[in-house]
């Protein structure tokens, strides 16, 4: 048998029992974060009755978060390719995990915005660093379907959110301080992530820790009974260099072999997040406005939940049949069609069809963005750029609630989801400049940017 490097080993491996404890367990971890998320929706609508809060403010407690995203997506990319995958995931649960309990104390609007955005530094840090991990371990010909699978749990985290918020936030004042009280789970599950999931095999290569990366390919080779090869079957050209490699600085995003690549991913991460976050962390608050009580609005936000479900199955399916951009792209535009149709909705029933229509459409998207973010870097990149698009990205998450109010006195739900359809529709039309790895190594992405080192 031919001598062949780590990473083939790992390509050529089927999906083991190891590679679906890594996804669970990763995706464990991305369901709380999601839960995290989506519990601020229903906290808005309880608070903005219970302390009279006005939109403003509202649109205040939804975007501070989304500041500590940004920054901790830009942060938690650059540790990610320096102290590795693994140590800055489990150290971001800790941190949001810790903030959400403390959340549930809040004693003032000042409070909550402060734990708001400690929270937002954690969850922003998480998400960039888990799909990169994931990614890094799933073999080429299914590694999109992999990742869209690790996306799918913050479906299952938006649900819970869903269901806490229709179960204990409105059971009392205090419903919504034992809503953040759950919330604090992922400190505890940190220890988990951190003595429980390997290291990523990139990683540790990039760092001269061969030892610990050919420990960690064995793992995953006798998990899918594969006999360990023989000294003269493994294939290291980068130990005999001597030489592990330095994690650039973000300037390298802009380096000639990526750049296109890096403005069509930031274009794309800015609309998804401008459409998504302007949408679904202000529907439950948007149906009480027009009518419905609490308790309904929540039973109608969780029916909405419930069709992420399916769009994130059928964009698991599609990635690896049509390739990445066409998945990512068919998806933002029936998001574009469903924003259209949700926001000229005039019936209950209308609304919760063309809702979830918008989840359906809008969370496969999702799925397919995080199936394709890391395979656009290398190696010593690649926690990096997906972080920094991520809080890129982010930046929109912070505009887009605090523009709902003014969108909304301007032209109602008509206007503002005309927006949302027209930054789905820009971020369709970006994808189009990212690179299609379908099927491809991740070595393919060093080769195309071998230039930049």
């Amino acid at each position: 048998m031919a001598a062949r490097t780590r990473h083939e080993r790992l390509d050529a491996l089927p999906l083991t029992g190891e590679h679906r404890k890594l996804v669970v367990g990763s995706g464990v971890g991305w369901a709380l974060d999601a839960m995290d998320v989506g519990l601020i929706s229903f906290v808005m609508a309880a608070l903005a009755a219970q302390w009279s809060l006005d939109d403003t403010t509202l649109s205040w407690i939804a975007s501070i978060g989304f500041v500590g995203m940004a920054i901790g997506a830009s942060v938690g990319g650059l540790l990610a390719d320096r102290v590795g995958r693994r140590q800055v995931f489990a150290l971001t649960l800790l941190v949001y995990g810790l903030a959400t309990g403390a959340a549930a104390l809040s004693w003032s609007v000042g409070a909550l915005l402060v734990f708001r955005f400690l929270i937002g530094l954690g969850l922003g840090a998480e998400l960039p660093v888990a799909s990169t991990l994931v990614s890094e371990f799933a073999p080429a010909r299914i590694r999109g379907r992999v990742v869209v699978l690790l996306e799918s749990f913050w479906a299952v985290g938006w649900l819970l959110a869903a269901v806490i918020g229709y179960l204990v936030v409105p059971e009392s004042d205090d419903g919504w301080r034992w809503a953040f009280a759950l919330g604090a789970v992922p400190a505890a599950y940190a220890l988990v992530v951190r003595y429980g999931l390997p290291e990523s095999v990139r990683f540790l290569e990039s760092r001269g820790r061969y030892a610990e990366a050919e420990a960690a390919v064995r793992r995953f080779e006798a998990s899918a009974g594969v006999a360990p090869p023989t000294a003269d079957q493994v294939a290291t050209p980068e130990e005999v260099s001597g030489r592990a490699t330095d994690a650039p600085g973000p300037s390298a995003l802009w380096a000639p072999g990526v750049r296109r690549h890096t403005a069509s991913l930031w274009a794309v991460w800015f609309g998804v997040n401008f459409s998504y976050y302007g949408a679904f962390i202000w529907i439950p608050t948007l149906l009480v406005a027009s009518g419905l009580d609490l308790v309904r609005s929540f039973e109608y936000t969780l029916v909405i939940t419930l069709a992420q479900l399916p769009g994130y199955a059928v964009a698991a399916v599609l990635v690896e049949v049509w390739g990445r951009r066409p998945t990512l792209s068919l998806f933002l535009l029936g998001s574009a069609g469903s924003a259209l149709a949700f926001g000229s909705a005039d019936a209950e029933l209308t609304t919760v069809a063309f809702g979830m229509a918008l989840s359906f459409f809008n969370l496969g998207a999702w799925g397919a963005l995080y199936a394709i973010s890391p395979e656009v870097y290398p190696t010593a990149l690649r926690g990096t750029g997906t972080g920094w698009a991520a809080g890129f990205g982010r930046i929109a998450s912070v505009i887009a609630p605090l523009s709902v109010p003014p969108l909304l006195d301007l032209g109602g739900e008509p206007l503002l989801f005309s927006v949302f359809c027209a930054f789905f529709l820009l971020a369709a039309g970006a994808a189009w400049g990212l690179p299609e790895r379908r099927g491809k190594s991740l070595e393919a992405a060093e080769t195309a940017a071998a230039g930049l080192r």
